[in-house]
């Protein structure tokens, strides 16, 4: 699942993955191309974590999300 985040004509991206059994990733992509990987054993843990991310992000003055499942 991917979302965008806007500020000043500027992207981030958001991305969580399913690695596997008991394994998922939360990506945060910068706009330089920058990527940060978290990783966890626990969907809802990562759940947790992208919500909190949004709201950082809201405070840091990036709108959205902007995207789509796929």
């Amino acid at each position: 699942m991917f979302w965008w985040f806007e500020r000043s004509g500027r992207y981030l991206r958001c991305e969580t993955r399913f690695i596997g059994k008991g394994s998922y990733e939360f990506v945060m992509t910068q706009p330089d191309g920058t990527e940060r990987v978290e990783h966890f054993t626990d969907a809802e843990a990562m759940t947790r974590r992208q919500e909190a991310a949004q709201r950082e992000l809201a405070d840091d003055g990036w709108t959205g999300p902007h995207g789509w499942n796929i």
